[in-house]
């Protein structure tokens, strides 16, 4: 018989050491460490923390040809290789820990040096479980990040939990979100830069849809978290680049349980009774009982032909 353990899960919202590496991995060690120690088995860091991320507030001049190499330039140098000894670095902790982390990071390829991806690692005791490139970059984030290929939408076997995830707005593609469901996820990660009502209302409909918890991990980054040579103009009237707003979900009503945390750095920590979610699916199963995949057989084979 499957068990339904209790997950103790941990949203760190963390600010980076922007636009270096070495110290955000230093600060992500530590912070890994305050997690385990309250008691966490399963750690979520936000979106592109190593080293930042391209936000549209500072960003969307990089539409222009000129004027922004210093920047892509610093910004690739402190991305990471996936593996690489950053990654192994943070391996490390999880393998001490024994903790399970869901990381954002820029990523590079050193052996092809280019194209940058917005990518989400998993981290475990026994290594790099899993990445996933996000599908499509939003707006001005396609200045800095690739497309994604789209064969990593899996879920990963973590803290005794089936977790799937998806980056920031790819949680409002139908198509993406469905295909994560097919797999069972329990828990459900979404780093993000959105702080919006908005965003953590449609958190609280994937919770029901996919009758997992959702852990919900914005970002929070004031202006004076910018070094001084940062290498663009920022807005003057500007003093937060991201509010934060991290928040645990259940999935049988929405209901937010841990959360959520604004204006501050901090940790939000929930315990996910896996039965609930059980519970949920016993009435509503968006890919079981409740699919009807054969009135929609035409659009899950075309789904199935574009997974490949």
């Amino acid at each position: 018989m499957t068990a339904f353990p209790t997950v103790r899960v941990a949203a760190i919202q963390a600010t980076p050491v922007i636009l270096d590496a070495e110290r955000c991995v230093e600060k992500a060690e530590c912070l890994l460490h305050e997690a385990a120690d309250r008691g966490a088995q399963l750690a979520v860091l936000p979106e592109c923390f190593i080293p930042l991320y391209p936000s549209n507030a500072w960003g969307r001049g990089a539409a222009g040809f000129g004027g922004w190499d210093e920047l892509w330039e610093r910004l690739w140098a402190n991305s990471i290789d996936v593996p690489g000894p950053l990654v192994d670095r943070l391996i490390g902790i999880c393998r001490a820990r024994e903790l399970f982390c869901v990381l954002g990071v820029n990523e590079r390829e050193s052996e092809r040096p280019g194209t940058l991806y917005n990518t989400m690692l998993y981290l475990g005791p026994s290594g790099l479980l899993g990445r996933h490139r996000k599908l499509m970059p939003t707006q001005h984030e396609r200045l800095c990040h690739g497309i994604g290929a789209g064969d990593d939408l899996t879920v990963v076997d973590a803290a005794d939990a089936r977790v799937g995830r998806l980056i920031c707005w790819e949680s409002m593609m139908p198509l993406a979100r469905y295909r994560v469901y097919r797999g069972g996820p329990q828990i459900w990660v979404a780093p993000t830069a959105d702080d919006s009502d908005g965003w953590l209302a449609s958190m609280r409909h994937i919770a029901i849809e996919s009758g997992a918890f959702v852990v919900s991990m914005p970002q929070f980054i004031p202006a004076d978290a910018f070094p001084d040579d940062f290498p663009v103009p920022l807005p003057p009237d500007k003093n937060v680049f991201g509010r934060g707003g991290a928040a645990v979900i259940e999935p049988s009503s929405g209901e937010i349980i841990a959360g959520p945390l604004y204006d501050e750095e901090g940790i939000v920590e929930a315990k996910c009774d896996l039965r609930i979610g059980l519970h949920a699916k016993r009435w509503f199963d968006s890919v079981g009982h409740y699919s009807r995949e054969d009135v929609l057989r035409h659009e899950l084979a075309d789904l199935e032909i574009l997974a490949g």
